[in-house]
């Protein structure tokens, strides 16, 4: 199981879209100075980022009044895989592995973002939070991720930039854990100090 942004997907984009685009139009539309519109926007991020209001991007336009997915879509040509994704999938691919995407991303962004680098055409599944109703970092995730696709904790392997997502898996009993370090191409490795923390998946593959 692969987490998708941050993992298989450059988050540079994540990270642009809302630390510096979205925030720049919302203080255009509300007449605000950038750095306040900014501390007001990742306050409002704060104040649900274990609910699924988080990643839906239905929600922020309906609170913003601006519509998120036409945004998405209008900046797509920044959507990319990290430099090593594609290789390590077509490995799993090789050895004959099931591979699932578990993501806490909404179904509007999935296509927008499976559209531009056809991510989901490496994979059996995306399971997206909203099919399970709880984020993946929430322990109610795991049991009803595990009934959606089938697969046995001890024997499974999930790869994540998100330690508090690793942290609900572990506690399901999820034998094998991953840190992803290098979630964006722009920002330097951010290592886990509680699980394996990899930079580049190559060091999973033969050479």
């Amino acid at each position: 199981m692969l987490d998708m942004d941050g993992t298989l997907l450059d988050r540079h984009f994540d990270n642009f879209f809302f630390e510096e685009e979205l925030p720049r139009r919302y203080a255009a539309r509300q007449g605000l100075p950038f750095e306040e519109a900014l501390a007001k926007l990742l306050a409002l991020y704060r104040s649900v980022e274990t609910d699924l209001a988080w990643t839906d991007l239905h929600y922020w336009s309906r609170l913003l009044d601006m519509d998120l997915v036409a945004l998405t879509k209008e900046l797509d040509h920044m959507i990319c895989f990290l430099p090593d994704a594609e290789d390590f999938l077509a490995h799993l691919r090789e050895q004959g592995k099931r591979v699932h995407i578990v993501t806490n991303a909404h179904a509007s962004g999935i296509a927008i973002k499976a559209a531009k680098t056809g991510v989901d055409r490496h994979v059996e599944r995306i399971v997206n939070a909203f099919e399970v109703g709880y984020l993946k970092m929430r322990p109610e995730y795991w049991p009803i991720c595990r009934r959606l696709i089938g697969f046995d904790p001890a024997r499974s392997l999930y790869i994540d930039d998100d330690e508090s997502c690793l942290a609900a898996a572990q506690a399901f009993g999820i034998g094998h854990l991953i840190h992803r370090s290098k979630s964006s191409s722009q920002l330097p490795p951010q290592p886990s100090s509680r699980y394996r923390s990899i930079e580049t998946f190559h060091v999973l593959m033969p050479r």
